[in-house]
């Protein structure tokens, strides 16, 4: 019987296999002052760091940090303009002009997404409105 290695583990393919069959939503430009939180040195510890959003949809988003980070696997998403606190995200991908592709632990609701568009200061959200019925 042949021991399995690390990269041939059971739940990595189920995890593989959940993401690929998942709905993709379409990602739209934003510019969103963003905060992570993350526990550093185990569970004795809470960090937090800056970090701009700049593409966002239902299930993720394209983050920017103004310098060079290792980010953690797992962290929340905090997005304090749009008052939506703690999603938790994972890091799916990093790219060399410090930005990265994260995925939520559960799905954005519309209204949720409807308070992002009003506060960013991207150009294509400039005329969005709020219903302050709907808070």
């Amino acid at each position: 019987m042949a021991l399995a290695t690390s990269n041939s583990h059971f739940l990595k393919k189920e995890e593989s296999f959940m993401y690929d069959r998942e709905n993709r939503f379409r990602m739209e430009d934003t510019m969103n002052a963003g905060r992570l939180e993350y526990t550093e040195k185990g569970m004795t510890h809470m960090a937090s760091r800056r970090c701009d959003i700049i593409r966002i949809s239902q299930s993720g988003a394209v983050i920017a940090l103004l310098t060079q980070f290792n980010l953690p696997k797992q962290f929340y998403l905090d997005i304090p303009d749009a008052r939506i606190n703690k999603i938790g995200s994972l890091l799916m991908k990093t790219f060399s002009n410090n930005t990265a592709e994260i995925r939520f632990l559960r799905l954005l609701n519309q209204k949720e997404m409807d308070r992002i568009f009003v506060f960013s200061t991207h150009p294509a959200h400039k005329d969005r409105v709020l219903d302050v019925r709907s808070w």
